[in-house]
């Protein structure tokens, strides 16, 4: 019996040069791009189908992709393998050492195959055949690679370069490794005779390997290791912990091991392959009509030939093309000769520095009403059933003030009156008026800056976190985040012509100023005596204020403030790379160590996206904007339980769910970016905009009682709220006002 060989499949790539339909949250690999089902599945399939051996076949993909996966591995016999998720991407050469390292877990060191997800390969038993002539080498200890014969001069794949020399077997020996080459290079590649194309699949033996990364990359092996050995174990397979695996250098196989490592032995394909990296490539593979011509989807296509025509949805029509590649996603679409379709990375590069969403998100809007759908439903709640409600039973009668929460069934709850909660509802019956509310809104508005003002001033001018339901007080720290909503509160209520709102409003400015600003401009403190923690989110809060400021007295004074925070967001709060917003931070602005440093919120990506538009609108700094639709795509891409399409709690900076519980006022915030980034260069967002409407209304309001809602909903879409919080009517009045000005 032949030896056994692992198989360990690699399915964390996005494949983007086949934008658009390829995407972040969908890549290539879950596609049936070939006509045999998605291309994961057809790897899989093709490894199981050895016959001189075992072969099991073991996956290393997304842990974002997790469901995905067991999706499409369904009722698929993988041969005692298993699929291993990464917590977040780190090139091949992690994904290379942790294959062998699992081969070597169990005291075993087998051979090990490790292959793409995403090329289509002509049949199972030429793949077998060609691989199969590197088993003695590999045996032997050296690392083997597979090369295809090159059909014309391709820049677009990196080659290998061998002696004229091949064994008895056909296998030859490496000379070097070469980078994508310009045309002309490509041409003489194909003239010498001694060059073929990497097909990225490599053959070792475990324990060879090993060896390998002690000489060239110990680092990623020694992480690799801590990783797989406290990986968590489920029936969906292996977790590999994000804290150590994060620590790998992300680098290629190629750049890490093969291009330093001596002895390589490279085995001629005699299987027919395509690595799908262009729009070419599928005109190629397609099964073209006899005009050349690849049609997929609702297309009609008069006198075109040898072109790559595909729709997803909508008719795509065409007249007179030849060699054109027309790709039609829904959201986005592109248009290339052939033969320059693989330059399409361009293109996706351009939109990733705008935060353009269609780079990461596949739409999924089909059937969702036009504008203003909800309009006449979202009318009718807000006045005729919250406002109401909220006016009257959300009103502490007897101590003044309001309620901090109501039972599911509409009585107030006994519970401490936080000044944030105060401050809200202040700023609720404010906007509200000026909505054109016609209920008590002054009465309310001053009875609660009344109640705020008798208990909840400090010594200093300041304000105290929480009072006793009778107004004595319950926690006297000045906090940045109550203070951010005080003043949110009075500037509304100024524009609302209360008397003495601007002037509580200036002085409370002035305390923030003298003890809670930092003497270096460099953000705020939690606490006048804070030494250590800081966070974005109070920041957030103090732009929104700020903003409402300048909106109300139209002073440049607030708008300079506000700009010093956008500045400390861009600087210091916001990740580049990942497009996230960190939460935690120590004194310095660094992200601080271990899980806290790495949550993210995906309902504060949405509330600063919109505040960054409003302030970029203000301020006149349109250079703001990308930063915008960032942290919407980035919440869109990796924060929403695809289940019920709710925004997480919290998620990690590469999409991990840690809080996997949807409350509502992430959903609101989701309407308030959308609505904001509609108004600026990029799609169209109504859609969104009604789809997240009504995906508030599905979950958290029409399951509950008039003028309620329902406050969080757990992973699997059923409640689990035990009381409906006044601070989220702040949230509710913010949205869905701003929707009805929307349409």
């Amino acid at each position: 019996m032949a030896e056994r060989i692992n198989c360990f499949v690699m399915s964390g790539g996005i494949g983007s040069r086949l934008w658009p339909l390829s995407r972040e949250d969908n890549p290539k690999q879950f596609h049936n791009l070939s006509g045999k089902g998605s291309m994961l599945v057809a790897t899989v399939k093709r490894l199981r189908a050895r016959k001189l051996g075992d072969a099991p076949v073991n996956l290393i993909a997304s842990e974002r992709h997790a469901t995905r996966v067991g999706a499409e591995l369904a009722g698929i016999d993988l041969g005692g393998g298993t699929p291993i998720f990464e917590p977040l991407g780190r090139n091949t050469a992690a994904a290379v050492a942790v294959a062998a390292l699992h081969v070597l877990k169990g005291g075993n060191d087998g051979l090990a195959l490790v292959v793409p997800s995403d090329h289509v390969i002509e049949t199972s038993e030429q793949f077998w055949q060609t691989v199969e002539l590197g088993v003695e080498a590999a045996s032997a200890g050296r690392l083997v690679v597979f090369g295809i014969r090159p059909s014309q001069p391709e820049t677009g794949y990196g080659y290998i370069e061998v002696t004229g020399k091949p064994d008895s077997a056909g296998v030859s020996d490496v000379v070097r490794f070469v980078e994508k080459p310009d045309e002309q290079t490509a041409v003489s590649y194909m003239s010498a005779g001694t060059f073929y194309w990497n097909a990225g699949i490599f053959l070792f033996r475990a324990g060879a390997m090993r060896e390998l990364f002690a000489q060239h990359a110990p680092e990623i092996w020694n992480q690799a290791e801590n990783a797989l050995q406290t990986a968590r174990s489920e029936v969906a397979g292996l977790f590999l912990p994000v804290e150590s695996y994060a620590k790998i250098e992300p680098i290629s196989i190629d750049y890490a091991i093969a291009e330093h490592a001596s002895g390589i032995a490279m085995v001629p394909a005699k299987f027919r392959w395509n690595d799908l990296g262009s729009w070419q490539s599928l005109l190629e593979i397609g099964g073209a009509d006899e005009n050349g011509n690849v049609i997929i989807g609702d297309v009609v296509a008069i006198d075109c030939h040898n072109s790559y025509l595909r729709s997803s949805g909508r008719l795509l029509s065409a007249i007179g093309l030849d060699g054109i590649a027309v790709v039609n996603a829904g959201d986005a679409t592109f248009v290339a000769p052939v033969d320059q379709s693989q330059n399409v990375k361009k293109i996706v590069d351009q939109l990733e520095k705008g935060g353009r969403l269609e780079t990461r998100v596949t739409p999924t809007h089909d059937g969702v009403p036009q504008s203003g759908a909800w309009k006449d439903r979202v009318q009718h709640w807000f006045f005729n059933e919250t406002l109401p409600l909220w006016s009257t039973v959300g009103v502490d009668d007897r101590h003044g003030g309001f309620h901090e929460a109501l039972s599911l069934d509409g009585v107030p709850m006994v519970l401490p009156k936080r000044m944030r909660t105060m401050a809200r509802q202040i700023y609720a019956f404010a906007v509200a008026r000026e909505r054109g509310w016609d209920g008590p809104a002054d009465e309310l508005i001053s009875s609660g800056i009344e109640f705020i003002s008798k208990h909840g001033r400090t010594g200093r001018g300041g304000w105290v976190r929480a009072l006793n339901v009778d107004g004595t007080i319950a926690d006297g720290a000045e906090d940045i985040y109550d203070h951010a909503f005080v003043l949110l509160a009075l500037a509304h209520a100024c524009k609302c012509g209360v008397e003495g709102a601007e002037h509580l409003g200036r002085q409370t400015l002035g305390f923030v100023d003298a003890h809670l600003a930092e003497p270096d401009g460099s953000g705020f403190r939690e606490t006048p005596d804070d030494e250590a923690l800081r966070r974005s989110n109070p920041h957030m809060h103090m732009l929104e204020a700020l903003l409402a400021w300048h909106s109300t007295t139209a002073e440049q004074s607030f708008l300079d403030r506000a700009a010093a925070i956008v500045d400390l967001f861009c600087l210091k709060f916001f990740d580049a790379d990942t497009w996230t917003l960190g939460e935690n931070f120590d004194r310095q602005w660094q992200p601080l160590p271990g899980d806290a440093g790495l949550l993210t919120e995906p309902g504060h990506h949405f509330e600063w996206a919109s505040l960054l538009v409003d302030f970029a609108a203000a301020a006149g700094r349109d250079e703001i904007f990308p930063f915008a639709r960032k942290l919407y795509a980035s919440a869109v891409a990796n924060g929403l339980n695809r289940a019920t399409g709710l925004a997480y709690g919290s998620v990690t900076r590469h999409g991990l769910p840690v809080d996997t519980v949807s409350r509502s006022w992430p959903q609101t915030e989701a309407i308030k970016a959308a609505i904001a980034l509609d108004g600026i260069a990029g799609p169209d967002m109504k859609p969104e905009i009604e789809a997240r409407v009504g995906r508030l209304f599905r979950w958290h309001i029409d399951p509950a009682r008039s003028g309620l809602w329902i406050d969080r909903i757990d992973e699997q879409g059923r409640p689990c709220a035990d009381q409906v919080p006044a601070s989220i009517f702040y949230h509710m009045v913010t949205a869905l006002t701003r929707y009805l000005d929307a349409v």
